[in-house]
């Protein structure tokens, strides 16, 4: 007799006591993908998250899911189930004789009578089918771009992701390391300097028109500057609108600095892959910063004191 299967099946209800919120984060993090995938699964409707499972499988998913949050359920896999070969089970009384009836075996496409093996190829039809059924289990998934991404037989708990993210400069979806946010951040203040510049000369034609400039600058200065803050704090794990700390006075400061300080997972997170390696390019800019802090923290120290030399001396 052929062995059950089984299927997950997720309809959008959640565990009692669960948030919606809450359930999207854990099974993004299950999934190990984003949340505009995981979103696709509360648009209504019901989703068979994995198919063609044996009752321990299917009991591992429904655990691990409804741990996450999901309210899915476990049912019988009908198509799954189905066998070219006649059972004791499916053989009543009025059935024809197994001489009689005919198949085709699913490795030569030799017609024959039913039977337990292929007379054409010699193989053992039950095992052949099993066997295919376990490379088909085994098979890297591919997620589907068009239908819900979770959609059988495309689906699998653990999809695989790139080892690297694709770097974006504009825009707040991604994430960078503490190298590259010090570099991009200087190549920044390198670009904004003759942009300011610019703009400072219009004053001499006009004082409206040379602060419209500077506020034009300003702006579109601070807009990309947010953009890289919420790429290092994704890199961290944390959620982008925590760059609102840094405009609280002082405690913004110690938050500024830890987000130079504190390394990023290396790991994919629920906001992407980790960033790809630093390039020279990237060290060497970083490092520029990291020079010019250091400087400046020298120069604030050293100008006072050789002031007050100077002025003793006097």
């Amino acid at each position: 007799m052929t062995q059950a299967r089984f299927k997950i099946v997720f309809n959008g209800e959640l565990m009692p006591d669960i948030s919606m919120e809450t359930a999207k984060e854990n099974l993004a993090r299950l999934f190990k993908s984003d949340h505009t995938r995981i979103n696709s699964l509360f648009k209504g409707g019901t989703v068979e998250i994995k198919r063609d499972l044996s009752e321990n499988e299917a009991d591992q998913y429904l655990k691990a899911l409804q741990g996450a949050g999901a309210k899915v359920r476990k049912e019988p896999d009908l198509a799954a189930s189905l066998s070219l070969v006649d059972t004791d089970d499916h053989r009543g009384q009025g059935s024809e004789p197994a001489s009689d009836a005919q198949m085709i075996c699913p490795k030569c496409a030799h017609p024959q009578a039913k039977g337990i093996e292929c007379s054409a190829c010699g193989i053992v039809i039950e095992k052949f089918m099993a066997r295919q059924a376990q490379l088909a289990e085994n098979t890297p998934q591919v997620t589907s771009t068009v239908a819900t991404p979770y959609a059988t037989p495309k689906a699998a708990l653990g999809e695989t992701l790139p080892a690297f993210g694709e770097l974006n400069t504009f825009t707040t979806d991604g994430r960078i390391g503490r190298l590259r946010y010090l570099a991009w951040t200087m190549v920044l203040m390198l670009a904004c300097l003759p942009l300011f510049g610019i703009a400072a000369g219009f004053f001499a034609v006009s004082e409206i028109l040379g602060g419209l400039l500077m506020v034009v600058v300003g702006i579109a200065v601070a807009v990309v500057g947010i953009m890289f803050g919420v790429q290092r704090l994704h890199d961290i794990g944390w959620t982008g609108w925590l760059l609102l700390v840094t405009l609280v006075p002082v405690i913004g400061g110690v938050f500024s600095l830890l987000m130079f300080v504190i390394p990023g997972s290396t790991e994919a997170n629920r906001f992407g892959p980790p960033p790809p390696p630093n390039s020279t390019a990237v060290k060497v800019l970083a490092g520029l910063w990291l020079a010019a802090i250091a400087l400046g923290i020298i120069l604030a120290i050293a100008l006072p004191s050789l002031a007050f030399l100077t002025g003793a001396n006097l």
